[in-house]
């Protein structure tokens, strides 16, 4: 081989060398786009505001009256409150506006029992605090003698009524239709009114409240999960009012499993350069269960013009004091054991996590028979469902760094971060050091990263931050080719596959 030819071969050589480390060093110090719901915050100014936007009263199937409910969201810290019965829009709080037909239909089957008691314009409640009714740019407030303002999100309603649980809640619009309606025949009529939706503790629907492991949970294998995956993912899709769903309510005992939806959506929406909005409420019936969930919103002001503006732009947190998911138990007393060492609290995670895997067990071996929440929550409430805790966790900042690839979050009474993407754990930080390095964990991370913070206190979600959104559109289908929506009969589906279940683990226990 003569020089020049060895020269060739050297100069070849150290170009590859030079490619491959320039690839490299894009990969791991490469810019990223990502679309941050928060972007538009101003952290130095916006007001955060605890937001309960879905419970009942008397007027439908609730226990506590207006004046009842009221009461104690002001004794729980409450700033904006939606009335949402079923099938009643709410128009007032000063006097009484029940829907007849969902009242009176109820009362003869037992429930909407007692008088119902409005605020009128001023008055006491039952523990001492004074208050009045005021009228401000629109806006209704119920103002407390303490100072503290409560502001009504106007036209709160559960649509629905007299369907097989398809329950949709929606704000902002004068609509409701209590003929035997679906899904879709909800979220058409809302978005031509012109309202804001969400879809309501999809695990009664789909069944997957009576599910006992997270596996089993929303398994597209499965028929019945593959139809609701796509049937919810198609109407999510095609009507712009729906943010997407309420993934964690009341104790969490119905949908404990429904974090594991919103992660198949997300990595649906996400494949295509979009974002699926997942909010927390109490779906309070009763007082006890008025904190269990519910949202902090960033506002600039306590408006129901900034309220929508929020909800429709993922300017919002979800929290909850509830947690009836084992695994996610799992995980959290693990990461707290490992990151501060064993505590009163890592212990108390563990012991309820613990239950819920022992009475799992006693119904999988027939020992038990099954109900629709294992029976077991980890909860912060004590037995009148007021905070144990004065230490809510909150989250105070995010900031996210596009040619770094990094999302930071500042939070107060926070201990740990779990960060998700694609359904698993990725990883998980302290809250004083909650930073997540796209480069870092660039094989575990799919389309979308989010983030959950836990305290004391309870849990809180952030939404979705899409990875490079232009460079996904249209990567995954939303829908499955083959899908059809079967409207008002679907709810088979779901029953269907539980009762299949049950007989099927029944049959199974008689030959152990």
């Amino acid at each position: 081989m003569n020089v020049k030819r060895i020269l060739s071969v050297l100069l070849a050589a150290v170009m590859v060398l030079c490619l491959c480390f320039s690839a490299g060093a894009a990969s791991q110090g490469g810019s990223y786009k990502i679309s941050n719901p928060y972007a538009d915050v101003d952290w130095g100014t916006v007001n955060t505001y605890k937001v309960a936007l879905h419970n009942h009263t008397n007027a439908s199937d609730g226990t506590p009256t207006l004046r009842q409910n009221l009461e104690r969201h002001a004794q729980t810290g409450f700033d904006i409150v939606a009335v949402t019965d079923h099938g009643t829009v709410n128009y007032s709080w000063e006097y009484e506006n029940p829907n007849k037909l969902i009242h009176g239909g109820l009362s003869l089957v037992g429930k909407s029992k007692g008088d119902l008691d409005y605020l009128g314009k001023e008055g006491t409640f039952a523990d001492g605090t004074a208050y009045t009714l005021a009228e401000r740019n629109g806006d209704d407030y119920l103002m407390l003698d303490s100072g503290r303002e409560i502001m009504r999100v106007p036209y709160g309603i559960e649509n629905n009524a007299v369907s097989v649980n398809a329950h949709v809640n929606s704000w902002f619009v004068d609509y409701h239709d209590n003929s035997i309606t679906t899904y879709s025949d909800a979220l058409r009529g809302v978005q031509k009114a012109g309202g804001v939706c969400v879809i309501n503790h999809p695990g009664e629907y789909s069944k997957a409240r009576y599910e006992i492991r997270s596996a089993n949970a929303y398994n597209t294998d499965e028929f019945q999960y593959w139809y609701h995956v796509n049937k919810w993912a198609k109407l999510i899709d095609k009507y712009d009012c729906c943010i997407g769903i309420d993934m964690n309510s009341k104790g969490d005992g119905r949908t404990r499993f429904d974090r594991i939806l919103w992660d198949i959506l997300l990595e649906r929406f996400s494949s295509n350069g979009k974002n699926v909005f997942a909010i927390c409420s109490s779906d309070a019936h009763q007082l006890d269960k008025i904190d269990t969930g519910f949202v902090y919103a960033l506002m600039p002001e306590k408006t129901s013009a900034a309220l929508r503006d929020s909800l429709e732009n993922g300017r919002f947190f979800g929290a909850s004091h509830c947690l009836g998911n084992p695994d996610e138990l799992v995980e959290i007393y693990t990461a707290l054991e490992e990151i501060y060492g064993e505590s009163e609290l890592s212990n108390a995670v563990k012991e309820a996590a613990k239950a819920m895997d022992e009475k799992a067990a006693a119904i999988e071996n027939g020992e038990e028979d099954a109900d629709d929440d294992i029976g077991i929550t980890y909860s912060v409430l004590d037995d009148e469902g007021y905070c144990k805790s004065a230490t809510q966790p909150v989250i105070t900042r995010v900031d996210v760094d596009e040619s770094e690839g990094t999302i930071s979050i500042e939070s107060e009474n926070a201990l740990i971060v779990r960060w998700i993407s694609n359904g698993k754990l990725v990883t998980t930080t302290s809250a004083e050091e909650a930073v997540f390095d796209l480069d870092d964990f660039a094989e575990k991370t799919g389309k979308y990263v989010r983030a959950e913070i836990f305290g004391e206190g309870g849990i809180v979600y952030t939404q979705a931050f899409i990875i490079n959104p232009d460079d996904t559109q249209g990567a995954e289908k939303i829908v499955d080719s083959g899908f059809t929506d079967l409207g008002v009969f679907d709810f088979l589906i779901g029953v269907t596959g539980n009762w299949a279940d049950i007989i099927g683990r029944a049959i199974g226990n008689l030959f152990r």
